[in-house]
């Protein structure tokens, strides 16, 4: 069988597994497996799809194949994962970086932030938005923190893999183990409702629940750092917060409530209200 052959029946096979399976494109999964089989780009697989598969690159594909179709997630499949312009290793212990989050680094890029501006990363998971920073902003003093120790580990093997070293990752619930205070707070922290039928089909239904889940119909930790951070923020410091499609409102709210001044929202790759933050304005602790 050819490289384009394999491509063609593994994506209609992903194509008639139907909605379970959550996949934006059968075909660009197929190629992802494919490139992780064989160690080729997707260049590669373009101009040379008449490559006959050798045997056993075929049944490692297949192997692939069966477990995507029974809906593991691809970047659990391939141990890695795109983000920004940084290749993360991902694993089964944290949340598969998503192009939705992009915004908030997109949004962070463009503060006026102090050339040294110390910058925290709540539950960093893979250490993407961190290493993301810091790949733009080398003079910016990056570090994250997780509850997990696991993906604490995974974050500090990603910021060596992408030459980011100088990027700090500790263990920590929230801010139970940091110390001073930051020019600019980020967090991707858990937002869905534990009721909510979309954690049992797609990616998120083998994603880690600790990662996913929160109370209070998913506005639990996003209200404990919101309420937080002012004591670890310097005047003008700012906060971004991920969230549910469906939370701006909420979110802005208690920002507002807590005291941030210039609380606004950006909208995620698919035009839903998906980060939200503001600045702190005061110059002595709340």
């Amino acid at each position: 069988m050819t490289v384009r052959q394999w491509s063609q029946q593994a994506t209609e096979r992903m194509a008639a597994a139907g909605p379970q399976l959550q996949t934006d494109s059968p075909r660009v999964d197929a190629d992802l497996l494919l490139m992780f089989v064989l160690g080729k780009t997707r260049t590669w697989l373009f101009s040379h799809d008449d490559v006959l598969l050798s045997v056993e690159q075929q049944q490692q594909a297949e192997q692939l194949l069966e477990r995507r179709l029974r809906g593991e997630p691809v970047a659990y499949l391939t141990g890695t994962r795109g983000f920004w312009t940084l290749e993360l290793e991902v694993s089964p212990a944290t949340l598969i970086p998503r192009p939705d989050t992009e915004t908030l680094v997109e949004w962070a890029l463009e503060l006026s932030l102090p050339p040294l501006a110390r910058v925290l990363d709540l539950g960093t998971g893979t250490g993407a938005i961190a290493l993301a920073l810091a790949s733009e902003q080398p003079s910016w003093q990056v570090s994250g923190v997780d509850l997990s120790a696991e993906a604490v580990e995974l974050a500090r093997r990603n910021a060596v893999r992408n030459d980011l070293g100088h990027v700090r990752f500790a263990t920590s619930s929230w801010f139970s183990d940091v110390s001073g205070q930051f020019d600019l707070l980020v967090s991707n922290p858990p937002y869905i409702d534990p009721t909510d039928p979309h954690l049992l089909r797609g990616d998120v239904a083998h994603e880690p629940r600790s990662a996913l889940v929160a109370n209070d119909a998913g506005l639990a930790d996003l209200f404990e750092i919101i309420d937080t951070a002012p004591l670890f923020l310097r005047a003008d410091g700012w906060l971004l917060l991920e969230h549910g499609y469906d939370q701006a409102d909420a979110v802005k709210a208690r920002l507002t409530e807590r005291g941030f001044a210039n609380v606004m929202t950006r909208h995620d790759l698919g035009g839903n209200p998906r980060i939200s933050g503001g600045r702190w304005p005061h110059r002595l602790l709340a």
